[in-house]
């Protein structure tokens, strides 16, 4: 996948998940769910990585995501913020990448 692109996408999920700051219960849902695909991110991915190998993990994580997401909270519908989600914790996890740059 392409790095910039990707970036792009993350920023955006990124920014979708602030907008709900203002409904406090919406964006600390989003924001526990954000939490359980960075620990999954922390499983696959590591602590020591680049952004190209981030944007690598990408693709595919939609799935792997949604699922984590989904088995926390069994008894829960589907999430219909997965995907802003996912984008959202990779935007946050690339700031740990050896070659970030803002």
């Amino acid at each position: 996948m392409d790095v910039e692109l990707a970036r792009q996408q993350w920023e955006s999920g990124h920014a979708r998940v602030e907008r709900t700051r203002g409904d406090r219960r919406r964006y600390a849902a989003l924001t526990a769910q954000l939490e359980l695909v960075l620990e999954e991110l922390r499983k696959r991915v590591g602590q020591t990585f680049t952004t190209a190998e981030l944007a690598n993990a990408y693709d595919g994580a939609a799935d792997w995501a949604r699922d984590a997401i989904d088995l926390a909270d069994a008894g829960a519908p589907p999430s219909p913020d997965a995907a802003t989600v996912t984008d959202a914790a990779f935007h946050v996890y690339a700031r740990g990448a050896a070659d970030y740059r803002p």
